[in-house]
């Protein structure tokens, strides 16, 4: 299944690319205004795919369904998973950006699918996820192998007075990463389920790191 998706070109050439995953009941058109926010200058490439499922009664989209939060729904997740992985692997084909110089975003679900893209070791490892208001799924099928994940860099940030996902998977997924010597990089404020104005500034400035590692990585090989 090829996935509907927008893209944000950058202003010459990439320096990364971003792929921001929407939440629940948005679509490809949610985080584009996130990019400009994270990326003023568009020194990145951003792409933004659609969810695949429909919400009944909702104009949006999802990228699995909700028997308990926390605990995605095993089919939905292992479809949108899969459909998620083939449209990363052409997004890099397409755009000659490689994975290391590729950063996996977004809110809400759509964290929980950066999340599961990842820290899969059965795909190859991105150059970091910005994660807000997400959580590590639990789900039959699928495990992160953290192990094959060395370095890897992860910005977190989520509100305390958040409703629809507790605070409590945040501080266990900044444990379990912290735990097995993943460099993060993690916030906390009193806001509710929304990305915090006041996570702007220090996710511009992990993101231009991480971007500005992993140009320098690919120029280093270049020049080898």
């Amino acid at each position: 299944m090829s996935l509907v998706y927008r893209e944000r070109p950058p202003a010459g050439e990439p320096a990364g690319l971003l792929v921001l995953h929407h939440g629940r009941g948005a679509d490809e058109h949610d985080l584009l205004g996130l990019a400009e926010a994270l990326d003023p200058e568009r020194r990145l490439h951003v792409v933004t795919p659609r969810a695949p499922l429909g919400v009944p009664g909702w104009p949006g989209y999802h990228w699995y369904t909700v028997p308990r939060v926390g605990y995605p729904d095993r089919a939905t997740f292992h479809d949108a998973y899969r459909a998620l992985a083939a449209f990363h692997d052409e997004t890099w084909e397409r755009t000659g950006i490689e994975p290391d110089r590729t950063v996996f975003g977004g809110f809400s679900m759509g964290s929980v699918m950066s999340y599961a893209l990842g820290l899969s070791g059965q795909r190859r490892q991105p150059g970091g996820l910005l994660i807000f208001s997400g959580f590590i799924p639990t789900v039959q099928g699928w495990q992160p192998d953290l192990a094959s994940r060395p370095g890897l860099p992860v910005f977190i940030a989520h509100g305390r007075q958040d409703p629809i996902m507790n605070v409590e998977f945040a501080r266990r997924a900044h444990e379990l990463l912290d735990a097995a010597g993943l460099p993060v990089t993690y916030l906390e404020s009193d806001a509710a389920h929304h990305i915090d104005p006041a996570h702007i500034p220090p996710a511009i400035r992990w993101l231009n790191d991480v971007a500005g590692r992993a140009s320098a990585g690919a120029s280093s090989r270049t020049s080898s």
